[in-house]
């Protein structure tokens, strides 16, 4: 919708920078649920010019956002979200928008893995989204030879056709990309960056995701709380490798909750204990989207053994674990280094590459 053909209410962003957030991280305030939703629409109808919003996210990002705030932001943004749900309920992977620099994105591999064992996945992201705009799940999928720029219908098709759907966020949030050249300009990322991850476009009933620091992902649970559209009802945060979804090796923090209250539960695993006995360096490649996608092919067909085959299959159980599909990761992870070996996780790269 237009600027000129929406009315907003009383809280343009130039007020809420003068009497609300503007006034440094240790003196602002918080918004409340009805001045930040209109924050966003505003933002999303193009009617801030450049500099007052620019002004605004650099405030936010230094008070930093409550999760009332980011669930008002993730409700607007689920007016204009296409979703297009398939039959089969996967988990909602929202993994980094704007990608990793050094090490293999594994969420293709993992996903595929976790579809041959019994456990769907759907997928999202953009294409070299900002700040970073380096490579995400789309650009690993293009080297595989895999469709990427479906409309969501296909993209749910995708998931009840192979187990494994990937959504393509211009074609899903259209809104969004009206905001790249924006967000381009910032130079730093803002709460885009966040909400963007927790879109669900699947519709899906579990939520997977990330984080460098656990009072974030404790944020991330009461968001989706804060939330009046969004159908999750658990939530599963790790720390991730360069804050993607793909499980960071040695000692990681995990943090699990249900949106319908009580306790976040947090505690630690040794990825050792579970295969993954190197050092994170140990996942680095040269060129991350070219590269992820040779190991996707190699570890799925059971041509490599080595410390990827151990972390593409320990993110799979995590996968498989956050469905319900595993009373724990011991038994997804027996599950999924059976789906590598009997060559079941092959066969659905090749029914996504069919696709």
């Amino acid at each position: 919708m237009s600027t000129a053909e929406q009315e907003f209410g009383e809280w343009p962003l130039k007020r809420l920078m003068t009497e609300v957030v503007g006034s440094g991280h240790k003196s602002a305030d918080d918004m409340s649920r009805a001045q930040a939703s209109e924050a966003f629409e505003r933002i999303l109808a193009g009617e801030p010019d450049h500099t007052t919003l620019g002004a605004f996210w650099l405030a936010n990002r230094w008070k930093r956002n409550t999760a009332e705030e980011l669930g008002a932001f993730l409700d607007v943004m689920a007016e204009d979200v296409v979703v297009a749900e398939p039959s089969a309920d996967p988990v909602d992977c929202g993994a980094a928008y704007d990608g990793k620099h050094t090490t293999a994105i594994l969420g293709v591999a993992a996903g595929a893995v976790a579809a041959a064992a019994g456990t769907p996945v759907a997928v999202h992201s953009g294409d070299r989204v900002p700040t970073q705009k380096l490579p995400a799940y789309k650009h690993v999928l293009d080297e595989l030879g895999v469709r990427t720029e479906l409309n969501p219908g296909e993209s749910a098709d995708m998931v009840d056709e192979t187990g494994v759907g990937f959504y393509y966020q211009p074609a899903f949030a259209p809104h969004l990309q009206e905001l790249w050249e924006r967000r381009e300009m910032m130079g730093v990322r803002t709460f885009v960056n966040t909400i963007e991850t927790l879109a669900n476009p699947a519709g899906a009933s579990v939520h997977l995701g990330s984080f460098y620091h656990l009072p974030f992902a404790k944020r991330i649970v009461e968001t989706f709380r804060e939330s009046e559209t969004s159908s999750v009802e658990r939530v599963i945060m790790f720390q991730g490798q360069e804050g993607y979804d793909d499980i960071r090796p040695g000692t990681t923090v995990v943090a699990e909750g249900t949106v319908d209250g009580g306790d976040i539960d947090d505690y630690e695993i040794q990825t050792a204990d579970y295969g993954m006995d190197f050092e994170g360096d140990d996942l680095a490649v040269e060129d991350v989207a070219a590269d992820s996608a040779a190991v996707t092919e190699a570890v799925l067909d059971g041509e490599r053994t080595d410390q990827f085959a151990d972390a593409v299959a320990l993110n799979a159980a995590v996968r498989i674990y956050a469905a319900g599909d595993a009373a724990d990761l011991d038994a997804g992870l027996a599950t999924a280094r059976d789906a590598i070996d009997d060559g079941s996780a092959a066969a659905v790269l090749a029914d996504l590459q069919a696709f």
